[in-house]
C-alpha cells in the first residue's frame, strides 16, 4: 500500500525538526517544503494527503499558498489542509474563513496533539503510528520523567521540566534530542537578527523573532519566549529601537546556551 505523502510548508529548521520527531512513528511519507515556491513545485509533481503550513514566511506567505490552492484546485486536489502557526488571533482566524481550512493549531503544539491531528485528518487511508509515538512509556528515545533527574549537568528546570511535559509527552530524551538540533539553529538565527537589526530591515527582524518565541516556548524559556513576542510586535508596528534593544537582550540570552570556546 502506497504511503499517505504529507507535505510540511515551515521556513523554520527547528520548528521543521518538531514536527518530523513528532510525526516520526506514522507510516507517512513526510516532504519538508522551506518555502511557497518550493511547496507548489512539490503540489505540481504529485499530489499529497495532507498539507501543514506554517503562515509567516520569507517571500511568499503561507497565505499566498492558500490562494494558489484556491485558485488553482487541481493543485491541492484532495489534500485537507492544516495550518500550524504562532499568530492565530481572532484576526488572523478571521482572514483564514474564506480558505476552508480542515483544522488550524496554534504553535507551540505538543508532540501527541499533532500526531492526533495528523491521523484524524488521514484516518480515511487507515493511518496509525507504528509504536505509539507521544506515548513516552514506549517512544524509542526513552520513558517518561516523574521528577527532575538526578544528574545535575542534565536536569532541567522547573520550566524546561513543564516543556517537557507539555510539548514532548514527558520525553526527555526526545527534547534533548530536538534541544540539540535548535542549539545547532541559533548562530543562523542570530545572524539573521542582527544582519536585520543593524540593517534596520523591521520584516525580517519581525519574521526571526516570531520563529524563535515559539522554539523558546518548546524548549522551556518563557520569559525569552515573551522576549521574542514583544520584538515581534515592536518590529511589525515599526518601532526600531525598541525592537533593537529587546533583540540585544534576546541574543545575549541566547548566547548563553552556546558552549564555551
Amino acid at each position: 500500500m502506497t504511503r499517505p505523502r504529507v507535505l510540511l510548508v515551515e521556513d523554520d529548521p527547528s520548528l521543521r525538526r518538531f514536527v518530523r520527531m513528532a510525526l516520526e512513528e506514522l507510516p507517512i511519507d513526510l516532504i519538508e517544503c522551506d518555502s511557497v515556491p518550493a511547496a507548489v513545485q512539490v503540489l505540481t509533481d504529485q499530489p499529497v494527503h495532507l498539507i501543514l503550513t506554517d503562515l509567516m514566511m520569507p517571500g511568499e506567505s503561507g497565505f499566498g499558498l492558500l490562494q494558489r490552492l484556491q485558485s488553482t484546485p487541481g493543485l491541492q486536489g484532495p489534500a485537507k489542509v492544516v495550518v500550524l502557526s504562532a499568530g492565530l488571533n481572532a484576526s488572523v482566524r478571521s482572514q483564514l474563513e474564506p480558505f476552508n481550512a480542515w483544522r488550524l493549531l496554534s504553535k507551540p503544539v505538543s508532540v501527541s496533539l499533532l500526531e492526533a491531528c495528523v491521523t484524524e485528518a488521514l484516518s480515511d487511508i487507515t493511518v496509525s503510528p507504528v509504536a505509539g509515538a507521544g506515548a513516552a512509556a514506549d517512544s524509542a528515545y526513552g520513558g517518561p520523567i516523574d521528577t527532575v533527574e538526578a544528574n545535575a549537568e542534565a536536569a532541567p528546570d522547573a520550566d524546561q521540566a513543564q516543556a517537557i511535559e507539555d510539548y514532548f509527552e514527558g520525553d526527555a530524551e526526545l527534547f534533548a534530542t530536538y534541544r540539540e538540533a535548535c542549539l545547532a539553529q541559533f548562530p543562523a538565527d542570530v545572524l539573521e537578527g542582527e544582519t536585520a537589526s543593524h540593517g534596520g530591515d523591521m520584516p525580517v527582524l519581525r519574521r526571526v523573532a516570531h520563529s524563535l518565541k515559539t522554539v523558546l516556548l518548546t524548549l522551556g524559556y518563557p520569559a525569552w519566549s515573551d522576549l521574542a513576542r514583544s520584538i515581534e510586535a515592536q518590529a511589525e508596528a515599526g518601532d526600531a529601537g525598541p525592537a533593537r534593544e529587546g533583540w540585544a537582550r534576546l541574543v545575549a540570552h541566547l548566547q548563553t546556551l552556546q558552549p564555551s570556546p
